[in-house]
């Protein structure tokens, strides 16, 4: 697809009618997955899913199984729905509306968290209520993901989402830091937190709640919404189907390494997922974590991660993002490979002990590193294929190849487990989806090797 001057949609997508940036939309853009944080690092991977599975809801294994098949069954529903949001998005000319919906439906879902009380009888209600708070979630991802070739330039793609996943680390840090000295360290904490029935985790779901919402609100007035296109909004909704199936169809004809890449990346994202999702879960589980020393890894952790992010975003504008994912990738897979075959137990190494402790916090903090630029990449290479005025419709289906498979690490990990007895061998669910992503992107090639997709018109 070609705009009227000729030149490819890639190279004026978003920041082409300016040639700076404009900063405050930056700001107000990644605002967003600082905000986002509360939910990712909070709800999903270091605190609330941590509570979710612990012995209180009917012991690790049998908790984790249940979260991984709901996460599984969410994944379905994404897929299913995720392109054509996209789609009817980017021709309504509505995309920061539903980015705006859909943060107002994750805020309160999660905020419904508090009512999932330490009991085997609420473990559903809990898995239902993450699981949906992912769904709606993922739908305002890909509006959120489209808006960054509005607020960058072709030449800042890879910087400006560096930035925002940096952003969403680093809120993450501070709002598992007010979390711990808040909710989870005194013995009373904020508005009478105790640890008596889950309050004190109960309550940290209303504060996820809050923190994400206020900090969703600035991009919704910092970052104009994007033109109406009149003759696709007519369209009904199963009509949209019709015009997304003609539109791979047409992508996969004058573009296939774009298919190629969002197979790809499809595979390797869930591993990244996984890493997060069972991260907390793992180090609670299978390394005896208490929940105050996974949160004071997790706040580590994001930091180290979000300078990961900054780094990978600068490396992706000068050596490409495609370089940057397979390094990442490679480093995921070695860390990975650590922690499973070392383990918790204590090995000797020149006469000097190693411990379990010592394995998640050295190669745990690798993870972190490598993860942000593998995020930041993959997110800015499509940004750099997907055609003007359709990036809703292309992260949409970014969101559904990805979770066409997301069954893949969820389902892995519970299955490993299930065979094996024990959570740690649910590391080796993540390590194979990890190295299968990796080595599906190897003959894909670089976005200023593809030629832009040409899709039909509504």
């Amino acid at each position: 697809m070609t705009d009227s001057a000729g030149i490819p949609a890639t190279q004026v997508a978003g920041g082409a009618a300016a040639e700076r940036l404009n900063k405050k939309q930056v700001l107000a853009w990644a605002s967003w997955d600082w905000g986002s944080a509360a939910f990712n690092a909070v709800m999903t991977t270091f605190v609330f899913t941590v509570y979710l599975t612990s012995d209180a809801f009917g012991g690790e294994a049998f908790a984790s199984e249940i979260l991984g098949y709901g996460l599984a069954i969410a994944g379905l529903a994404i897929a299913l729905l995720a392109p054509v949001t996209g789609q009817r998005s980017d021709t309504g000319g509505r995309r920061r509306l539903w980015l705006g919906i859909n943060s107002v439906a994750v805020a309160v879902l999660t905020g419904l968290c508090f009512f999932v009380f330490p009991s085997p009888g609420f473990l559903f209600l809990g898995v239902a209520l993450i699981a949906l708070a992912n769904v709606f979630f993922e739908f305002a991802n890909v509006n959120y993901y489209a808006m960054l070739t509005q607020i960058s330039t072709p030449s800042t793609i890879g910087k400006v989402s560096g930035f925002g996943w940096a952003m969403g680390y680093v809120g993450g840090v501070v709002a598992l830091a007010l979390v711990l000295v808040g909710f989870v360290l005194p013995e009373i904490g904020w508005f009478g937190a105790t640890a008596d029935n889950g309050l004190n985790i109960r309550l940290v779901a209303v504060f996820c709640a809050v923190w994400f919402m206020a900090f969703a609100l600035p991009v919704l007035f910092a970052v104009p919404e994007i033109p109406r296109q009149p003759a696709a909004a007519s369209l009904g909704y199963f009509a949209s189907y019709g015009l997304l199936f003609r539109r791979i169809k047409a992508i996969f004809r004058s573009s296939p390494h774009t298919i190629f890449f969002l197979i790809a990346s499809a595979i390797f994202r869930d591993g990244l997922a996984a890493v997060f999702t069972f991260g907390g879960v793992i180090a609670a589980g299978t390394f005896g974590f208490s929940l105050s020393q996974v949160i004071v890894f997790a706040i580590a952790g994001n930091v180290v991660a979000a300078l990961g992010a900054v780094c990978g975003g600068v490396l992706d504008d000068r050596v490409g993002p495609k370089n940057v994912i397979v390094w990442a990738l490679s480093g995921l897979i070695v860390a990975a490979a650590a922690i499973f075959v070392l383990g918790a137990g204590d090995h000797v190494f020149f006469g000097n002990t190693w411990t379990g402790d010592t394995t998640f916090w050295v190669f745990g903090l690798l993870l972190c590193l490598f993860v942000g630029p593998a995020q930041s990449s993959s997110r800015a290479y499509l940004a750099r294929l997907a055609p003007r005025g359709e990036e809703g419709e292309f992260f949409g289906l970014y969101a559904t190849t990805g979770r066409a498979v997301s069954f893949l690490a969820p389902s892995l990990f519970a299955l490993f487990i299930t065979v094996f007895g024990e959570q740690r061998y649910g590391i080796l669910g993540i390590l194979v989806v990890l190295l299968a992503g990796l080595l599906m992107l190897l003959p894909v090639k670089t976005p200023a090797q593809i030629q832009p997709a040409a899709t039909p018109a509504a």
